[in-house]
């Protein structure tokens, strides 16, 4: 994610130090101006500097009443919450915004990765990338899930494409490859995924 640094430790975490503008300044290309405005934003939304996951889940909600966005919601809030601290602070906010409004191709890739990734070992087996089909469709309100619309005939199918050594499991490496080569994949894997961060940013 081009995190430079580890994020300085604060007594209060709604007040923006020297320190986190510095490494906001290095790890995205929001100016300092921008930094202070976004912060401003953040602020009126999570008074006390922070976002947990309830009103993460909850803001889902409001764009998906018909749908389950638990699941999902989990997912993407660990792709957020770097430090698994349960919570979201504006360092973190800021970086994912960075990489979602104006990163390159590769850095939205990783970041979709990090949120296949469900046990964070590096890695995306089957398993892991079914949970994420079946919290997409539970967001959704998908209710057909047989035959080639099944969760495990999706993973199939990708797998056999992006699993270059066919070992089992995708690395960041093969995620990200294999999704700019086939716009497709890229497509069912990345751009949902891409599209829910704006709308929780927006």
């Amino acid at each position: 994610m081009g995190n430079k640094g580890a994020k300085p430790k604060k007594k209060n975490p709604a007040i923006l130090t020297e320190d986190e503008v510095n490494l906001l300044l290095s790890n995205t290309s929001f100016t300092r101006e921008e930094i202070y405005r976004w912060h401003d934003g953040f602020i009126k939304d999570c008074p006390k500097g922070q976002l947990d996951k309830k009103k993460f889940i909850d803001a889902y909600k409001a764009f998906y009443p018909q749908g389950k966005a638990d699941k999902f919601c989990n997912h993407v809030f660990k792709v957020f919450d770097f430090d698994n601290s349960g919570k979201i602070d504006f360092t973190e906010f800021l970086i994912a915004i960075s990489v979602t409004a104006q990163g390159d191709a590769h850095k939205k890739l990783s970041m979709a990765f990090r949120m296949y990734d469900v046990d964070r070992n590096g890695r995306v087996d089957k398993k892991e990338m079914e949970k994420i089909i079946e919290a997409i469709y539970d967001l959704l309100g998908e209710e057909h899930r047989k035959g080639e619309n099944s969760p495990s005939e999706r993973v199939k199918t990708i797998m056999f494409k992006l699993d270059k050594d066919q070992n089992g499991y995708l690395t960041e490496q093969e995620f990200v490859e294999g999704c700019l080569a086939d716009p497709l994949l890229r497509s069912l894997l990345v751009n949902f995924f891409e599209s829910m961060l704006k709308l929780i940013l927006n």
